[in-house]
């Protein structure tokens, strides 16, 4: 009975708590023959990337919406949707039951217990360059899966629970959002270790491609999380480690199309951007800066998203160049190293190539060198840079922008509550948030 259990739930499913989504993976591995061989384990990598990137159910597109209503970058077309409105209005109309947040905590969970089981059998390969990437994509989602639920909620559950003990009444336990990160950094600080001294085999890059270029996304996420932990210094020691003329993205096609455009931007009735990047006044971009129309067409209304979203095949950035130099700013302007600060601003500011096409083509920075105006002008430049990354939640808490229940509010939430879907199978789930 518990064997044929585990088969028709699928396995995945097992290592979570509380998670109702129906999934089938054909490339998911049940701790059988599957993750014993390179084929397997590279076939669960592509699985994971497909997971976390593809589908309207997937952790991508969900934070990306979430995020983007939550904090004024989108607004809902036809208010019918009420999911999505009730993010829009935030404050107590997002409850645990919003379907958008279910989605990002469940595909997120499902991702980082595949990633688990990469590391966990990485050692079953015995083939240089295939084994020790395995362990570094199984650090790299996990890192990732942690990273981004970290962005929207107080507290994470990063363990990931067997089927056997799930099945024995385990749940897993949760750790305070700066712990969470802490581990996600251990995870990407061990891959890059391991990136020192490696090149991935033919056959790894053949299974599963190159869209990601692996060590530098691994030190974009180790600045990016640095940054969020206020490790400044280690933040932008990763960042200097970045080349910012490569790419790492996820890919779409015909078949596994990009979900914000298939979804939300091609039907004209779901959600899309709102002039100036939906700014207040004291933070619009200024009229010449060619990322309006790169990201917002004509930038009237209505605003037609453009970016990585005009079509199916679109690629969606993992990381921008933009975010490395900003980040780079952004620490040399808290630790008082304004003059670093300012020359990595204005690459941003002045930047007329980029690997994704996003340029400001603007004057360097004339404002005061003094840190609160050069952060003043950083928070702009990200608020821009970063459109629709997912990343302003987690920025307008950082830089003190003003909440929920303050005038001018930039924000209709700052954390999300825990998904009814975990509280009502986990009870360890914590309380929720006020606001």
């Amino acid at each position: 009975m518990k064997k044929i259990l585990i088969t028709l739930l699928s396995p995945m499913l097992l290592f979570l708590a509380g998670c109702e989504k129906e999934f089938f993976n054909p490339n998911a591995a049940d701790g059988g023959q599957v993750v014993q061989t390179a084929e397997g384990l590279t076939a669960l990598i592509v699985g994971i990337k497909k997971e976390f990137s593809v589908g309207a159910t997937s952790a991508l597109y969900n934070a990306i919406s979430s995020n983007g209503l939550t904090t004024k970058e989108l607004y809902v077309i036809n208010t019918g949707n009420g999911e999505l409105a009730a993010l829009e209005a935030g404050k107590g109309n997002v409850g645990g039951s919003n379907a958008f947040l279910r989605n990002v905590w469940t595909s997120c969970n499902i991702t980082k217990a595949n990633a688990q089981l990469l590391i966990n059998n990485y050692s079953n390969v015995r083939e240089p360059g295939t084994t020790e990437m395995i362990q570094v994509y199984g650090h790299f989602f996990k890192a990732l899966s942690i990273g981004t639920m970290a962005i929207f909620w107080e507290q994470v559950p990063t363990e990931v629970v067997s089927a056997d003990a799930f099945l024995s009444g385990k749940r897993p336990t949760f750790k305070t959002r700066q712990a969470a990160l802490e581990e996600a950094v251990e995870l990407l600080n061990g891959a890059s270790t391991i990136m020192q001294t490696v090149t991935p085999s033919t056959f790894f890059n053949v299974k599963v491609g190159t869209d990601i270029d692996m060590k530098n996304a691994i030190y974009a996420l180790l600045a990016r999380y640095n940054l969020m932990l206020g490790k400044y210094s280690d933040a932008l020691a990763a960042a200097n480690n970045v080349d910012l003329s490569k790419k790492s993205f996820f890919r779409y096609d015909a078949v596994s199309q990009n979900p914000v455009f298939r979804t939300s931007l091609v039907n004209n009735n779901t959600y899309n951007g709102l002039p100036n990047f939906g700014l207040p006044d004291t933070l619009k971009p200024n009229v010449l800066d060619a990322r309006i129309a790169y990201y917002l067409g004509n930038n009237t209304v209505p605003v037609k998203v453009q970016g990585y979203f005009k079509s199916d095949a679109d690629q969606i950035p993992v990381y921008l160049p933009g975010e490395v130099a900003l980040i780079k700013a952004e620490c040399h302007a808290r630790l008082n190293q304004l003059t670093e600060a300012v020359n990595a601003l204005n690459t941003v500011m002045t930047k007329t190539t980029d690997p994704f096409g996003v340029t400001a083509k603007l004057n360097a920075y004339a404002g005061p060198v003094t840190a609160e105006s050069i952060l003043f002008e950083i928070y702009r430049q990200r608020c821009i840079e970063l459109y629709m990354t997912g990343m302003k939640l987690e920025d307008s808490r950082r830089f003190n922008r003003p909440g929920p229940n303050d005038a001018g509010s930039e924000r209709s939430r700052n954390f999300y509550p825990y998904p009814t879907v975990e509280r009502d199978n986990n009870a360890n789930t914590p309380a929720d948030p006020a606001i």
